[in-house]
């Protein structure tokens, strides 16, 4: 069976220095923020062409803390794709506010700057633009919008460790950028963790302020923060990972072209790459209408596959309130009837790679149309 992502072929890979790594904290003593914390702080901004970075428990409070940050709460409208993981919504939604969808640029998986004026209103906050599976936002015109009416940018980067926009690393563009490290992201902890990068000094202090009870200092709390931060252990291993990170994006990349050139006279469609982007392909995502049965024929084949993903935001029950509304969004609807997305590991073997790329051809072959 080939899986969908090895994750623990990475750690072994790697062993002998996260070993080391995590030895180095036991020893230490400080097992709550402290010198391999800021050590990773440093490092991912400078990586990130960003000024500040801070750590906090998940991807998922990223987003929030940031959002708070920027002072959003109850009444407050932000602009969201309407095709993303739910996280994006999640944290506009635990802020008070209320999410906006707009729909994804055509032929492409994330929001579409030519529709976001126009979804503005004088309730609008802030707009998150999604570097979904690895592929850059078209972040240039999103900017002149979003200064054009005031607005702070927010960008959710869980997935683009290390993807390019016009040749610049993301991690500034906006006026601040949320990250993942979940196991399975281009750079993953072992464990739950999650971090911004900004250039914005104060956006950075209140951030890290809100993630660590309201304070700066012990014992004085000015605002009603909460408890995220992100752990020396995992500061630890991030710190090891980010040095192979560039390497691990293109082992993806050499699959991802070997995927596209294999592929691309077959009847679906394969990823689309503007040429203001430079991915990193956390995800190879296809698009066909034979998803079941070519995930059915794949495993059957001895490839896993996953769906990122089946349900839209807004067809979810945690968003009822939206289910009169779906005939708005016709492309996310269309999206996750079609995605599927296939292997891409960065310790995937070429030879898993060419029977991959073998049982797709087999399964279109046969007279499988899309």
């Amino acid at each position: 069976m080939i899986p969908f992502l090895n994750v623990g072929a990475g750690t072994l890979e790697l062993e002998a220095e996260l070993q080391a790594a995590m030895t180095r904290v036991l020893h230490s003593g400080q097992y709550i923020g402290g010198p391999e914390v800021t050590e990773f702080e440093n490092r991912f901004a400078a990586y990130c062409d960003a000024k500040f970075a801070v750590g906090v428990g998940n991807g998922l409070e990223a987003l929030r803390f940031a959002l708070l940050a920027m002072d959003v709460g109850p009444g407050d409208e932000v602009i969201v794709p309407s095709h993303t993981y739910i996280a994006t919504w999640l944290a506009v939604s635990q802020t008070g506010a209320t999410p906006v969808p707009v729909e994804p640029a055509p032929g492409l998986f994330n929001i579409d700057p030519a529709q976001i004026e126009a979804a503005i209103t004088d309730k609008t906050k802030v707009i998150i633009p999604v570097h979904l599976y690895g592929q850059p936002a078209d972040m240039g015109p999103i900017m002149e919008v979003a200064r054009k009416h005031g607005l702070k940018v927010l960008e959710d980067a869980a997935q683009a460790q290390g993807a390019r926009y016009k040749r610049q690393r993301i991690g500034a563009h906006g006026d601040v950028v949320a990250w993942s490290f979940y196991p399975g992201k281009n750079l993953g902890a072992l464990g739950d963790g999650g971090g911004i990068t900004t250039n914005d000094a104060k956006l950075a202090e209140k951030i890290r302020m809100l993630g660590n009870y309201g304070s700066r200092e012990k014992y004085n709390h000015e605002l009603p923060g909460g408890n995220s931060r992100l752990d020396p252990l995992q500061a630890a291993v991030l710190s090891v990972k980010l040095g192979v990170l560039d390497e691990w994006n293109e082992r993806r990349k050499t699959i991802a072209a070997a995927y596209s050139d294999a592929l691309s006279d077959l009847p679906f469609s394969l990823p689309a790459v503007p040429n203001f982007a430079d991915p990193v392909w956390h995800l190879y995502v296809i698009r066909t209408e034979q998803r079941q049965a070519l995930a059915d024929h794949l495993l059957a084949a001895g490839v896993q596959t996953v769906t990122h993903y089946p349900r839209a935001c807004f067809e979810q029950p945690a968003y009822q309130e939206f289910s009169d509304q779906a005939s708005r969004f016709p492309d996310a609807s269309k999206i996750a009837a079609e995605v599927l997305s296939l292997p891409i590991s960065p310790h995937q073997s070429e030879e898993a790679t060419d029977h991959i790329v073998k049982s797709v051809r087999n399964f279109f072959e046969k007279g499988n149309k899309s």
